[in-house]
């Protein structure tokens, strides 16, 4: 071929390259993305650029066209076929990205793009990065009938794959119904945009068919309910913008992957900190409440907390923060909500938390204030008896350094479950007014001492004397401490620097489970 022709290919190749990539920018045009920006959304894009580090993004497969020729699909063919896939930085950190382009067909799922998820998540786990997806889709593509219910079946695979393998996050920014929901939910955490985005198996439309019931997408599936009824989210933003800057301050605390150590940062609060604070915030009234949340606060770093599933299971508190630079997972009952009981839903929400602290090698600092497990038929019927083996089962399962303060109440069962010394937790400290027996003093009592108070002149004085000594005798931290169930009896002021002791004396802690395929914990 003679120079010129070359060079005439070479410059038309060129041209169709340029053109092609500037369809696949343009996506469904301006038009709908100008939709987009009235409904309150980002588009696929501008979502990528502001969760990524500016400048960072490569975009993979952006000249992909689906095969689909039927339903006069053959004549609607847009390059990227409404999914933007690839990888960047955050913080500086690889991060593998996807995002559904509602703006072109809806950002529903077709086989071709399906595989563009599928080869960034094998990227993902060959290079040990976590995997980011930005959820705004009408669900499988119709037209394409089951090779696209496959597309979803093979992102499936891949989810469950890399579990516990690199964090996985899912962000819902607009619908997400049916199949698509399972995804997100096999993830480690989901992130949703109040006001925009919901998630169901099945919508309001086939609701009211079936079983007459009227809902609106809101109620059935918005923000609001997967984060504070369902469970299903952990995190609630106001819009797009707040949704994806909590996502790069989750991405602070956890490592890439599960051979890496959790990123650390340069420590910004004494680690000898003492807070006077603490040594009064304990109510002298055991059955007063107070927030756990306070404790948290004085001792993290600077008093920065993360929260994971602040709206859900209110009842015990989860969430991310730094010790002397180094991020911990905290775990903690809240007196002040149903007394810190724990419950179906508070130990399923325990439970994963601390498996996926276990999974990413983030030590695990519990603070322990729990009367027992919530009583009543419906937690009964419901399982909490198996719910609560989750959380009993994940701390045991769990070989990270683990740390536990008991700050009051460790009754009974639940005193087991907390991270107790017989889980193979590492370091156990109680508060002076920590509560540690099989019940209250005064359910006690009254059930070893029901004859010698029915007998008693004064039954009253005889009761009080009696709760008394068994609470001496019984229900202080001492007699835990006398049998090494707990390992000191600390000055609450000093709970900061003495956890930070016990994290550096922990750092190269191996601890291992027997050799098994896995273990069958009680779903």
């Amino acid at each position: 071929m003679p120079a010129s022709d070359t060079l005439h290919l070479m410059t038309d190749r060129m041209d169709e390259v340029l053109r092609r990539k500037a369809a696949a920018l343009a996506g469904g045009g301006p038009e709908r993305a100008a939709r987009q920006h009235a409904e309150g959304k980002l588009t696929a894009r501008e979502r990528i650029d502001m969760l990524l580090d500016e400048g960072s993004f490569e975009e993979m497969d952006a000249l992909v066209r689906h095969r689909c020729r039927d339903f006069g699909m053959g004549e609607q063919v847009i390059d990227g076929d409404g999914f933007v896939t690839g990888h960047g930085l955050i913080h500086g950190r690889l991060a593998y990205v996807y995002a559904q382009d509602f703006t072109v067909f809806g950002g529903s799922l077709s086989e071709t793009n399906a595989r563009k998820i599928c080869k960034i998540m094998d990227l993902a786990l060959k290079n040990g990065a976590p995997v980011i997806g930005l959820n705004d889709s009408g669900g499988a593509r119709i037209q394409e009938g089951v090779v696209s219910l496959g597309g979803y079946a093979d992102i499936f695979l891949r989810n469950t794959l890399a579990s516990g393998v690199v964090p996985q996050i899912s962000a819902i920014l607009g619908p997400c119904a049916g199949g698509a929901v399972y995804s997100p939910a096999i993830t480690d955490f989901v992130f949703m945009a109040s006001g925009s985005s919901y998630m169901f198996v099945t919508g309001p439309d086939v609701i009211k068919t079936v079983t007459h019931e009227e809902v609106t997408k809101e109620e059935l599936g918005g923000a609001h309910t997967h984060n504070a009824v369902s469970g299903v989210a952990h995190f609630q933003a106001p819009d797009d913008g707040a949704c994806l800057r909590q996502i790069r301050r989750l991405l602070t605390y956890i490592p890439q992957n599960n051979q890496d150590d959790p990123p650390r940062r340069s420590a910004n609060d004494p680690p000898d900190r003492e807070e006077p604070a603490l040594d009064r915030i304990v109510p002298s009234e055991s059955n007063l409440p107070y927030d756990i949340k306070d404790v948290i606060h004085h001792v993290a770093d600077a008093g920065e907390f993360f929260e994971v599933h602040e709206h859900f299971a209110r009842n015990i508190v989860v969430g991310f923060a730094h010790l002397d630079g180094r991020p911990v997972g905290i775990v903690a009952n809240q007196p002040a909500h149903l007394a810190g009981c724990l419950d179906i839903d508070s130990s399923v929400k325990g439970a994963r938390f601390v498996r996926f602290c276990d999974a990413f090698n983030i030590p695990i600092v519990t603070f322990e204030d729990v009367p027992g497990f919530l009583p009543g038929t419906g937690q009964e019927f419901g399982g909490i008896i198996r719910h609560g083996a989750k959380l009993l089962y994940a701390y045991a399962e769990a070989t990270v350094p683990k740390i536990t303060v008991i700050t009051r109440k460790a009754y009974g069962g639940a005193y087991c479950v907390m991270g107790s010394k017989h889980l193979r937790t590492d370091i156990n400290y109680a508060w002076p007014s920590a509560e540690i027996a099989v019940m209250g003093a005064e359910g006690a009592v009254n059930i070893v001492y029901r004859r010698e108070l029915a007998s008693a002149a004064d039954q009253e004085a005889a009761r009080k004397a009696k709760i008394d000594e068994f609470n001496s005798r019984f229900a202080s931290p001492f007699v835990a401490a006398e049998n090494g169930f707990v390992d000191d009896v600390i000055v609450p002021r000093q709970t900061r620097p003495r956890l930070i002791r016990a994290l550096r004396m922990l750092e190269n802690k191996v601890d291992a489970m027997p050799r098994k395929k896995h273990g069958n914990i009680p779903l």
